[in-house]
C-alpha cells in the first residue's frame, strides 16, 4: 500500500504524462485524464496510436516529451508497465503511477522493483479518483468518493 506522502506528493507534480490513455471518449482513461486537464494539470497524453487526445497533442513514448515530466500516470496492462518502465527510468522520470482499476491493472511487482531500485516512486495499486472525489470528480465521483470510504473503514486507505 503507499503512503498518504506518496500519494500527495504525486498530484502535488502539474506536468503528468498519461501513459495508455484510450483513443475511446468514454473508457475510464479518458475520464481520468480530462479530470486532471479539469483541475489545472499539464497532462501529456502517451499513446502511439493517436496524435492527440483531448485536443492535446500525444506522444509515441515518454521519453519523446521535452522537459521530462514530473511523473508517469501508467493505465496500461502490467505486461506493457514491465516491457515500458526501463525507458520511463531512462527518460529521468522521478514518479509513477500505476493504476489499478480491476484486477492488477498496470501493477507489475517487477515494475515497482525496477523503479524502487532506481529511486523513483510508486504509488501502485491506488485509483486516482479516490484522492480527487472531495467535490465529487466528474469521472464517477460518487463511486471514487464511497470506494475511498470502504476502504478508509477496513484499514486500506493509504496512510
Amino acid at each position: 500500500m503507499a503512503s498518504i506522502e506518496l500519494v500527495r506528493d504525486f498530484l502535488g507534480q502539474k506536468r503528468l504524462a498519461f501513459v495508455g490513455v484510450s483513443e475511446r471518449p468514454k473508457d475510464y482513461s479518458r475520464a481520468l485524464f480530462r479530470e486532471f486537464c479539469a483541475r489545472g494539470y499539464e497532462a501529456i497524453p502517451v499513446n502511439p496510436a493517436v496524435a492527440e487526445i483531448e485536443g492535446r497533442r500525444s506522444f509515441a513514448r515518454v521519453s519523446d516529451i521535452d522537459p521530462v515530466p514530473d511523473g508517469v500516470v501508467a493505465l496500461t496492462s502490467s505486461a506493457v508497465t514491465e516491457r515500458l518502465v526501463g525507458e520511463w527510468i531512462e527518460a529521468g522520470v522521478k514518479r509513477v503511477w500505476m493504476c489499478r482499476t480491476a484486477g492488477k491493472g498496470a501493477v507489475s511487482e517487477e515494475a515497482v522493483g525496477r523503479c524502487q531500485a532506481h529511486g523513483v516512486a510508486v504509488v501502485a495499486g491506488e485509483c486516482p479518483f479516490m484522492f480527487l472525489t472531495g467535490d465529487y470528480a466528474e469521472g464517477g465521483g460518487w463511486v471514487h468518493h464511497l470506494h475511498a470510504r470502504i476502504k478508509k473503514m477496513i484499514g486500506a486507505y493509504p496512510r
